[in-house]
């Protein structure tokens, strides 16, 4: 899945991450990454705060930052596919961690008013540093405030509400409470979360939730059914290339200078921010490119999951499959069966 207009500042996300963690080690960086990598990969909703430190915040930043960039970068440019004259003037960002979900949107709009909510001083502290050196004017001036779930005090309105990465922290029923509140405080709603079985089951029951508050879903599903995919073994996930920057590289250990992100997503909306614009399907799975075919996973419009073979005999519908990627639309008319 590609992701335009990541780093529309003068400054990319590297450059800003490090000088934000200026006079942070990378033994440091490395301890808290590790930290950090367990208690995700265990899947257990956290007791405590996972931004609880200073030295987790900066391992954060140095490790999951870039990814929410450019997972919450894909998916929002998906939704704006959907619907192409919508460009959200005022964006809250539920727990924002040290603001990558924001970075991803004002990479991709002219200018934007940000709103981020967030629990960790330090996460705020740091968040603020690194928009400092962004070059983007929107993150300069975006508003930072200290915000918790269940708190008294207002979330505030907005014309699109975004939780990147958020869900997985919270009980389900915490989860409810998010979705519902997103739902109240704008007419779009953004949501992001790890491309595995639990993270897709999770953006499924945030669907179900929004498609009873009357709420049409805009990506990825080009449709309002039931997810073909909610199987035993299977899940919806796409994939988005991240280029690990030398001090991201250095935080996880690893050489490779590149990886690739995976997520599930949902974007949805109100009457009130436009008719989403629908493709017939939407590829669901990496393509299979065979010589003289091209197989296609699609969730279609129709609510199915198909494999859809295109040979070469096809002419321009095979060579427009052939440049067809996991998450892109499919525009072309699925035949039942």
């Amino acid at each position: 899945m590609s992701v335009p207009g990541t780093e529309r500042g003068a400054v990319p996300l590297s450059a800003a991450v490090q000088a934000g963690l200026r006079g942070t080690g990378v033994a440091s960086l490395s301890a808290g990454v590790k930290r950090l990598m367990d208690a995700y990969r265990s899947g257990a909703v956290p007791a405590a705060p996972v931004l609880a430190s200073g030295r987790d915040v900066a391992a954060y930043a140095a490790y999951r930052m870039p990814a929410t960039v450019v997972a919450t970068a894909a998916a929002f440019a998906e939704m704006r596919r959907a619907l192409p004259d919508w460009a959200p003037p005022r964006v809250l960002d539920f727990g924002a961690g040290t603001g990558g979900a924001s970075w991803a949107i004002a990479g991709s709009l002219d200018t934007v008013a940000l709103t981020l909510l967030e629990q960790s001083a330090e996460a705020i502290r740091l968040g603020q540093a690194i928009f400092a050196a962004s070059g983007s004017p929107s993150l300069r001036v975006a508003s930072w405030r200290s915000w918790q779930l269940g708190s008294a005090a207002t979330a505030g309105d907005a014309d699109l509400a975004i939780a990147a990465y958020v869900l997985g922290e919270l009980t389900e029923r915490q989860q409810e409470l998010l979705v519902d509140l997103a739902a109240q405080c704008a007419p779009a709603v953004l949501l992001v979360e790890p491309g595995t079985p639990p993270g897709h089951r999770r953006i499924l029951a945030a669907r179900a939730r929004l498609l009873a508050a009357g709420f049409t879903i805009a990506a990825p599903c080009p449709h309002q059914a039931d997810c073909p995919l909610a199987v035993p073994g299977d899940w919806c996930h796409f994939a988005a290339r991240l280029q690990r920057s030398s001090l991201h590289r250095q935080a996880k250990g690893v050489e490779l200078s590149y990886e690739d992100e995976k997520f599930s997503y949902l974007a949805a909306v109100r009457p009130s921010a436009g008719v989403p614009d629908v493709p017939a399907g939407r590829v669901v799975r990496r393509t299979q490119r065979r010589k003289s075919l091209v197989l296609l996973d699609l969730c279609t419009a129709d609510g199915r999951s198909v494999q859809l073979p295109i040979g070469k005999s096809r002419g321009e519908l095979y060579r427009r499959a052939r440049k067809t990627s996991w998450g892109d639309r499919w525009e072309e008319h699925v035949t039942p069966g």
